[in-house]
């Protein structure tokens, strides 16, 4: 026998002469490790903030998207007895409108036509200035109080005295001072209609004197 077969070795056998471990298959020194830019979404699982919510104006009325709640959607109007923050609107008794009035008319004609007495009484220059600087002052406060304030806010100082409100029957809101000043003017058709309309609150459903219901006017409970 051949010494060539000694050992295992077939001479006719031709080895692989790439047949050596590859030096380029290593293990890869990053196998198994997690990958750096697959990190874990932080918003993963947590809730939508603005799921539901209305993300753009839309006119009211309209339908919220996907089922979320319109919140420019607007309330309903006033009309009298509709629900106010403070709960259903009340209108104002009989006799807080006439403690209003009081406040805001009798007692300023009161002290008004005391001064114009004693400016009478004085008589002269002295006399004529008193009784010219009293009716710029009751003219001036009519201005402020009942039509200024109550126009604005809806309370002269008398309606706050007897927590009551001058609003519009329409929207509920303060009518202005023009208007303001020309519902004082209706009020002379309570006085021709031998007084009347003054006391039309009382059997009123809604409480409203001649001025009230031609200026489409309420005046309501504040408390």
């Amino acid at each position: 026998m051949s010494n060539y077969n000694q050992g295992g070795y077939d001479p006719n056998a031709s080895q692989d002469p790439y047949g050596q471990q590859d030096p380029y298959g290593q293990q890869d020194p990053y196998a198994g490790q997690q990958d750096p830019y697959s990190q874990q979404d932080p918003y993963a699982g947590q809730s939508d903030p603005y799921a539901g919510q209305q993300q753009y104006p839309q006119s009211a009325g309209s339908p919220a998207p996907y089922g979320g709640q319109d919140s420019y959607a607007s309330p309903a109007p006033y009309a009298g007895g509709a629900m106010t923050p403070a709960g259903p609107a009340r209108y104002a008794s009989w006799g807080k409108r006439v403690l209003g009035y009081l406040v805001d008319a009798i007692l300023p004609g009161v002290v008004a036509g005391i001064l114009v007495s004693i400016g009478t009484a004085v008589g002269d220059t002295a006399g004529s200035l008193i009784n010219i600087v009293t009716y710029l002052a009751l003219l001036g406060w009519g201005i402020y109080n009942r039509w200024y304030l109550g126009g604005t806010t809806g309370q002269t100082i008398g309606r706050k005295v007897a927590n009551i409100k001058l609003v519009s029957a329409n929207d509920g809101q303060p009518i202005g001072p023009l208007m303001a000043f020309v519902r004082d003017i209706c009020h002379y058709l309570d006085s021709l209609a031998l007084y009347i309309g003054w006391l039309f609150p009382l059997w009123d459903q809604e409480r409203q004197t001649f001025a009230d219901k031609i200026m489409k006017t309420h005046v309501i409970e504040t408390n």
